[in-house]
This record gives structure tokens, sequence and C-alpha cells, in this order.
């Protein structure tokens, strides 16, 4: 970055588009670490953000230093604004960070499928942009969060990607850690790709580039052009991990929390139902549609270029990037 970072991000509230300041969590570890150890110390970096070492962090802060603090948990749920009515179990099971984090909710009542059939819904409750990855476009995406022959890791799929649309889902660790089916169809490919545990705080992100595509991730090829599929062709899911994060955990649900189920090729998914958990921590997911296949929705567009948004994502990619703040299965765009 050329500039330092602004000790402030804000992002919009989607309902009544408000600006609010994100809750930085370890945000001075995180700026030492990228801004200081990356340069001086590269060696420790790289061990810093490997596998191991994001694991004996996520230990630290999830299970034994906060455990120990956050004994009956109330406070901090209230601290952070999370809605206890939304979560299925009762409040003093929520008693440790990682019970929290891995908490389930009412999604059908509380985040309710938009009355339209034809719908693309956001797969988590997160923090999202939205654009296009043409070399034509003047957004960000290209070549800046992520590569997209590194992203996808497979040289067979990216024929069908090339200047894909992208939504970039970016989860905080106070948020609800469940990714849920954005489209209906048939999973055509679904592969792991070994890759690093960089943060997704905002400062990290833009310190390190294309950061998306260098992280471990899970890559879901989702075919829509099926029977009862959404009819938008080829969709790619990939759930990105990040520091802290010890996994995705494939927690296919088709109905509640019941019965969960690995995610395998040919299976046919159902539009907005659990897919798959988060380990605690922050995280990202990204959606990738074929050229022309979706229109996402205006306020998404609107709200990204508000110049006033104070933004670490403006800041270092020069050009205005506010973040909209969705919620699970909520209308991101419709088929073009």
């Amino acid at each position: 970055m050329t500039q330092a970072a602004p000790t402030i991000h804000q992002y919009i509230r989607r309902e009544t588009g408000e600006l609010l300041n994100e809750r930085l969590y370890w945000d001075q570890v995180i700026r030492f670490l990228y801004c200081r150890v990356r340069e001086q110390a590269p060696a420790l970096f790289r061990a810093a953000t490997g596998r191991r070492m994001s694991g004996i962090l996520g230990f630290v802060n999830y299970d034994l230093f906060l455990g120990g603090r956050l004994t009956g948990g109330a406070n901090f749920l209230k601290e952070v604004g999370i809605d206890l009515s939304e979560c299925l179990d009762p409040p003093d099971l929520l008693s440790t960070p990682r019970r929290i984090f891995e908490r389930k909710i009412r999604y059908e009542s509380c985040r309710p499928l938009p009355d339209e059939p034809d719908a693309i819904v956001s797969p988590a409750d997160a923090r999202m942009v939205v654009g296009s990855c043409s070399r034509q476009s003047a957004l960000f995406l290209k070549g800046k969060l992520f590569t997209l022959e590194e992203l996808l890791g497979r040289d067979f799929w990216l024929p069908s990607f090339r200047e894909c649309d992208a939504a970039i889902c970016r989860l905080t660790p106070e948020l609800y850690h469940y990714n849920h089916t954005p489209v209906a169809g048939r999973v055509a490919d679904i592969y792991e790709l070994a890759g690093e545990y960089h943060s997704c705080n905002p400062l990290a992100v833009v310190e390190v580039a294309t950061p998306y595509s260098r992280n471990r991730r899970t890559v879901t090829i989702i075919n829509t052009d099926f029977p009862g599929g959404s009819g938008i062709g080829l969709v790619a899911m990939i759930e990105v991990a990040a520091l802290m994060i010890g996994s995705v955990e494939h927690r296919y649900c088709e109905r509640g929390y019941e019965a969960p189920r690995q995610v395998n090729v040919g299976m046919m998914l159902k539009k907005g139902v659990p897919k798959s958990l988060f380990r605690p921590g922050s995280s990202t997911t990204i959606l990738l549609f074929q050229k022309g296949k979706v229109r996402f929705s205006d306020d998404l567009l609107l709200n990204q270029r508000r110049g006033e948004v104070q933004s670490r994502f403006t800041l270092g990619f020069g050009l205005p990037l506010a973040e909209t703040q969705v919620k699970v299965r909520s209308i991101i765009a419709l088929p073009e």
C-alpha cells in the first residue's frame, strides 16, 4: 500500500443504507504481521500464514485464551451484535467462542428465501462486493483480489469462466459461518486446492497480491442447466480458508441441519440450504458466474461506488470500493 491503512474500515448495511464501522479483530497483530514481518522477515511471515501456525492460533483464540474469558458467553454475544433469537441453541450452550462461531440459526424464518423463484442468493452472512472480471471492466477484480487461473486451479474449467462475473463474500468472525447453496443444480466437479492461510482482514487483502487465489480453498462447480436447476449455466462456488480457519467441512443438508452429507460429483443441490461450515475466524466465499448469465442487484452495484465510505479497499486499490453487508439466502442477482 502506498498510504498507511486507516484505523477504521466501514461497510454499508443493506437494509438501511447506513455506514457502520467494522470491528477489526486482531487488527494490530495483522498490521504488524503484514506491514512489518512480511517485509523484514519473510520466512517468519510464511510460517505464520502456514497451516500449522494457523491451526495453533485458532486453538489459542477460540479454545484456550478466549474460551476462558467468555464462559457463559452472553455478554460477548450482545457486544458483537449476535441476535440470540435467531440461534437454535439456547444462550447457555453458546459458552465458548467456538460454539458461538459455529452456531446454527433458524434460517427458514430469519433468512427467508426471496419471493422471486429464479433469484440467485447470497451463500453467507457476509460483506459483499460484485463485479466483472472482463478485461474491459474498470472494476477491481481482475488481477487484484485473485487471478482466475490460480483461483480455479484446474485448466479444464478456465474456458467456461473467461470474463466471468463474480461476487466476493467476506465473512467476519462474529457472523454466522455456514455457507448455503446460492443456486440449484448438479455438482459437475468438486476439489480442494492447497495453499496458505492469509487473513481476510481488509488490510491484509490489500497488502498481498491476489490473496484469495493463494489460500487453501474448496472449489465446487455447479451445473444449473438441469430440470429443477436455476438455469444460468455453470456456477463456481469457492470456499476460501483463512488465518485461524482450520478447515471447510461439508455439511450439506436438504432440511434444517438434519443428516449432513459430503458434497460429491453428481449430487443435485437445492438452493438456499446449508452446504458447508467454516471453522472459526474470518473467511471468504467467492461465486463465479459465466459471462452474461446474471445481473447483480442494483443496490449492491450502487453501494460499492459510494465515495464517502472509509474503506481500506478504496484506499488500497485507488477507486471507490465499499462492501455491503448481506444476509445469507437474500437476493444478490437475477438471470440476465
